[in-house]
C-alpha cells in the first residue's frame, strides 16, 4: 500500500488500523477494548491489554532466538569505552536490577527519578523500571540541582538512580553532589540514591541513604517481568510550561509500544536486526523512543553514543560511528550537522569514511533551514529526511514516511502527516484555513496510540494547555501551514517556549531567574534566532535605579544564576542592559516585537504601545552589541 492509502485507511478506520499493528505486540492479554475514553473523556488505547515493555525490549528477542544479537552498542569517544552488549547480557543486567530495586521496596506504581550520562547503566534503569511496573523519570545530566528538585517534588521519586560523574569535552560533571544538593532543596525525600561509579577518579560524597549500584546488582537474580495494563504509565518525561513550571508527560504502556513498532518500520524503514542511531540524549524524548524502547522493540541494534559531534575528537566522529558499526538510519538534531558543517564546509572528514550501510539521514528537534538540508544531502548522498514531533507525542507527526513510500522533500517542510495524526491548520476561531495560509497546527482527537495520557498530577492544565483552545483538536502550541500538496510546514512556536538545539527551554522561568538579581527592575527573556542551535536565549534589564552599576558584572552574573538555575543546556550568553521594555498600555511587555527587531523580521508596532519612541532605543542597543536589528521600515498600525 502507498502512503495515501495507508493513511487514510488510519484516518478512517483507526480502529481497526491500530488493532492490525497491536497485534504485532506480544501481549500477556490481546486488549479487546481497542479504543475508549478515560474519566475525562479523553481517548484510550488498549485499556484491557496486559503486557510488559520490558520483556517485549529483551525477553521476547531471546525466546525467539535472538539472545546473541547485539542489543546496544556502546560508543564513547569521551572515555575511549566500546562495548557490544547482547540480548543476552541485557537480559542480566537488567533483570537483575529489577530485583535489587524490588528489595528496596520499589514496586509496581512508584515512581523513580534517573539521573544519568549516557552509559549503558542507564538504559538498565530504565529497562528495569518499566520491568516491575515502576514509573521512571529520566532528568536530562545537564540540569542543575534547583531543576532536578522541582522533579523530585513533583513526581515523588521512592529512589534516584544517577552515577558518580558524567564527563564532557575536557570536563567532568559531578552528578552526585548534584543530587544531594537537589535532595536537600526539595520537600520530598527519596528513601534511596542508588549510586553506579564510573571509576574516573572523583570522589563520591557518602549519604545515609546511598546504595551501591554494583553491590545492588551483584546480590541480585533475575526476575521475570510484572504484567501491567496497557495505560500503566511507563515513564514521566518533563517538558517546559510557560508557567516555567515543568509539565510532566505522562506515557502509556501498551499504545506506547504499538506506535513505536510501527514507527520503526514504516517512518525510519528499518526491519528487525538492522543497526539504528539516534544520536541525542535518554534525558530527552527522541532518547525514550529512538535510542532506548523503538529500536529495542524492533530488535533493531541501538547506538549509544557518550559525546559530540566535534571534538570528540573532531568533526568526523558522527562518520567513524556510521562506518565502524554500519548503521542503516541515523537520527540527529540539524543542530549538529551546521556544527560539523561550521568545522569541516567541504565535507572533507565524510569522504575519509565508508559511508555505504547509511540509507536515510534523519533530522528533527528544531526547523531544518534548506541551507543544512542541503549540504547533508550533497555530501551523504542519501535521502535526508527533516521531521516533526513533540515530547507530548512520543513519536513522529509528520514525516516522510520511507518505510511505506519515499515521497519527494521539500526543504522547508517536514514533509506529510504520519498515519494516525488527522492534522489540521485552524485559525483563531476554529476554522480550517486555506493552503498556503498561516495558522495554529492541531490534531483532531482521537491521537493515535502513544501521545500522552496526561500531566502528572494535573489533569486541569492538561486540558487548559491542550485541548480547550480548539474544542475535539489536540494544540500542538505551532504554527505552520499547508501548500497545495498537503505538505506542511511548522513556522514555530505561538507561546513562549524556544528550542535551542533542540531542547525546549521556558524563557518564563529563565525570567524568574533573571528578575531574582538584586540589580534588576524587570527583564524580558526570549528567543532569537542562531545560525548554529536555530534558537537561543536573548534577556534585556532595567537595572534599579539610584545605584551605581557595573552593566558587564551584572550581565555576567546573570548568566551564571541561569547557569547554575537551570544549566547550561539554557545556553544564556547574551544579556543586555536597556533603559526600559517596551510594553502596552496594560502593562504587558511585548516580547513578539521585541524577537522581531532582534531577528530583522519585517513587523508592525501596535497600536497598543504606551510610547513607541522606545523602539529606536533598543534598536540602538541591538545594534550597538551586534545583535541584528530591523533594516526596513517600520509600519505603525
Amino acid at each position: 500500500m502507498n502512503y495515501q492509502g495507508l493513511y487514510q485507511k488510519s484516518i478512517t478506520d483507526p480502529e481497526s488500523f491500530w488493532k492490525e499493528q497491536a497485534e504485532r505486540l506480544a501481549w500477556y492479554k490481546q486488549p479487546s477494548t481497542i479504543l475508549g475514553v478515560d474519566k475525562y473523556d479523553y481517548p484510550q488505547w488498549f485499556q484491557d491489554g496486559k503486557l510488559n515493555v520490558s520483556y517485549l525490549c529483551i525477553d521476547k528477542h531471546i525466546e525467539d532466538g535472538f539472545g546473541n544479537q547485539n542489543a546496544i552498542i556502546y560508543d564513547s569517544p569521551v572515555t575511549n569505552t566500546k562495548e557490544h552488549i547482547t540480548f543476552y547480557k541485557l537480559h542480566e543486567e537488567v533483570s537483575k536490577l529489577a530485583d535489587g530495586l524490588q528489595t528496596l521496596g520499589l514496586k509496581k506504581g512508584d515512581t523513580c527519578i534517573i539521573y544519568m550520562p549516557m552509559i549503558p547503566q542507564a538504559l538498565y534503569a530504565m529497562l528495569a523500571c518499566a520491568r516491575l511496573g515502576v514509573v521512571h523519570s529520566v532528568v536530562f545530566g545537564g540540569f542543575a540541582p534547583h531543576e532536578l528538585a522541582i522533579r523530585i517534588n513533583d513526581c515523588k521519586p521512592k529512589a534516584i538512580i544517577t552515577a558518580s560523574s558524567g564527563i564532557e569535552i575536557q570536563r567532568i560533571i559531578p552528578y552526585k553532589p548534584y543530587v544531594d544538593e537537589a535532595i536537600a532543596l526539595a520537600n520530598h525525600k527519596p528513601e534511596h540514591v542508588i549510586v553506579f561509579d564510573r571509576n574516573l577518579g572523583v570522589d563520591i560524597p557518602y549519604q545515609s541513604y546511598d546504595v551501591d549500584y554494583t553491590e545492588l546488582v551483584s546480590k541480585s537474580v533475575a526476575i521475570e517481568p510484572v504484567a501491567v495494563t496497557s495505560n500503566h504509565p511507563l515513564y514521566i518525561l518533563y517538558t517546559s510550561g510557560t508557567t516555567g513550571k515543568p509539565k510532566g508527560i505522562i506515557r502509556d504502556s501498551g499504545g506506547y509500544a504499538t506506535a513505536l513498532k510501527f514507527s520503526m518500520k514504516h517512518v525510519y524503514g528499518v526491519e528487525e536486526g538492522d543497526v539504528y542511531w539516534a544520536a541525542s540524549d535518554v534525558g530527552w524524548v527522541v532518547g525514550h523512543s529512538y535510542i532506548v524502547y523503538g529500536p529495542l522493540l524492533n530488535r533493531n541494534t541501538t547506538v549509544l553514543f557518550e559525546g559530540k559531534p566535534i571534538k570528540t575528537p573532531d568533526a568526523s566522529t558522527f562518520w567513524r560511528v556510521i562506518s565502524e558499526h554500519k548503521v542503516k538510519v541515523m537520527f540527529t538534531a540539524p543542530t549538529a550537522i551546521r556544527a560539523i558543517k561550521k568545522e569541516d564546509p567541504n565535507g572533507e572528514f565524510i569522504k575519509v569514511y565508508d559511508l555505504s550501510s547509511l540509507k536515510y539521514q534523519f533530522l528533527a528537534g528544531e526547523r531544518c533551514d534548506a541551507a543544512t538540508l542541503s549540504w547533508t544531502k550533497q555530501h551523504l548522498k542519501v535521502p535526508v529526511i527533516d521531521h516533526w514531533w513533540q515530547t507530548e507525542s512520543g513519536w513522529p507527526m509528520l514525516a516522510n514516511m520511507v518505510g511505506v513510500e519515499l515521497m519527494e522533500v521539500k526543504p522547508g517542510s517536514a514533509s506529510m502527516p504520519v498515519c494516525g495524526y488527522d492534522i489540521q491548520i485552524l485559525n483563531e476561531e476554529g476554522i480550517a484555513v486555506k493552503a498556503g495560509v498561516e495558522g495554529y497546527v492541531t490534531v483532531k482527537l482521537p491521537l493515535p496510540p502513544g501521545c500522552l495520557l496526561n500531566l502528572w498530577g494535573n489533569p486541569e492544565r492538561f486540558k487548559s494547555g491542550y485541548l480547550s483552545k480548539f474544542p475535539g483538536f489536540y494544540f500542538s502550541g505551532d504554527g505552520g501551514y499547508k501548500d497545495e500538496d498537503g505538505y506542511v510546514f511548522i513556522t514555530g512556536r505561538v507561546d513562549d517556549i524556544i528550542n535551542v538545539a533542540g531542547h525546549r527551554l521556558s524563557t518564563a522561568e529563565m525570567e524568574e531567574v533573571v528578575a531574582s538579581h538584586k540589580a534588576v527592575a524587570e527583564c524580558a527573556v526570549f528567543g532569537v534566532h542562531c545560525d548554529l542551535k536555530g534558537q537561543k536565549p536573548l534577556g534585556l534589564v532595567v537595572l534599579k535605579t539610584g545605584e551605581n552599576h557595573d552593566e558587564s558584572l551584572i550581565s555576567k552574573e546573570v548568566i551564571k544564576d541561569v547557569r547554575h538555575e537551570i544549566g547550561a543546556v539554557a545556553s544564556l550568553k547574551d544579556v543586555l542592559v536597556v533603559k526600559r521594555l517596551p510594553k502596552t498600555r496594560s502593562g504587558k511587555i511585548l516580547r513578539k516585537l521585541l524577537r522581531n527587531i532582534s531577528d530583522e523580521l519585517e513587523y508592525n508596532v501596535p497600536s497598543t504601545i504606551d510610547d513607541a519612541t522606545i523602539i529606536s532605543e533598543i534598536e540602538s542597543v541591538y545594534k550597538s552589541n551586534q545583535i541584528g536589528i530591523h533594516k526596513n521600515i517600520i509600519n505603525h498600525e
